[in-house]
């Protein structure tokens, strides 16, 4: 099943869901062995491998950050082809002075925000989400 790509829809629809927890974003060195790290997320990057996991599992292998975020994922099933989700939420989220860290996974987009910031990031996804209106296909 192929995602959704009708901007108003993804907007109406969007659901945001703040998942339980702290993450953190750390880079290790490319060879670093990541097994019992248990990432939510991970990118190559020439500096060495980012990795975007949970606050304690951080703590415990001793790795280094400096933001502590809260996780929302948006649950609405978005095509990786739509065009305006990301500039639509994280325009919101910038007008509420909250930043984000996007990733997108093959069926949501999971915003990462400043942990202290959670809540009024909700309230800004979910108002955004209430006055979005219908476009034709």
């Amino acid at each position: 099943m192929s995602g959704e790509t009708n901007l108003a829809r993804l907007l109406q629809s969007m659901t945001p869901q703040l998942n339980p927890g702290q993450y953190v974003f750390c880079c290790v060195a490319a060879e670093h062995d990541c097994s019992n790290l248990q990432p939510i997320a991970s990118l190559r990057e020439a500096e060495g491998l980012s990795l975007v996991l949970a606050r304690e599992s951080a703590d415990r292998h001793g790795l280094s950050y400096d933001y502590v975020a809260a996780w929302i994922t948006l649950q609405v099933h978005s095509s990786l082809a739509a065009v305006g989700l990301t500039a639509s939420f994280s325009a919101a989220l910038a007008q509420a002075g909250i930043s984000c860290n996007v990733i997108a996974g093959f069926h949501h987009d999971h915003i990462f925000v400043p942990v202290e910031c959670a809540e009024r990031a909700l309230s800004t996804l979910r108002a955004l989400s209430a006055v979005s209106l219908p476009e034709p296909d």
